[in-house]
């Protein structure tokens, strides 16, 4: 894999959407393609677990004593499902 910038010459860059290897979703981080952002409002989160299972990017981490965590916002793409699921308002759009 080549790192591509914005002085990669053309014949040099691969096809968009080609998918090489299986698994590596993690190796490209799609969160710049966000409008908008969630904002984890801590102070007002219950934990109750309803918000990381509906996030189609896995962006909303939790840690080893099952609590989540801020987002990853190198991987979210802002879509507010997570928003719309908290019954606590303890995720914001902005």
């Amino acid at each position: 894999m080549t790192d591509i910038n914005a002085k990669t010459p053309m014949d040099k860059l691969t096809e968009g959407g080609t998918i090489y290897t299986s698994g590596n979703a993690r190796e490209f981080k799609t969160g710049d393609w966000r409008s908008t952002k969630p904002i984890y409002l801590k102070d007002k989160c219950k934990q109750c677990g309803l918000c990381f299972p509906v996030c189609p990017d896995n962006a909303i981490p939790v840690n080893k004593e099952q609590k989540r965590e801020d987002f990853d916002y190198d991987y979210c793409k802002g879509c507010g499902v997570c928003a719309k699921v908290c019954p606590f308002n303890a995720i914001t759009m902005e």
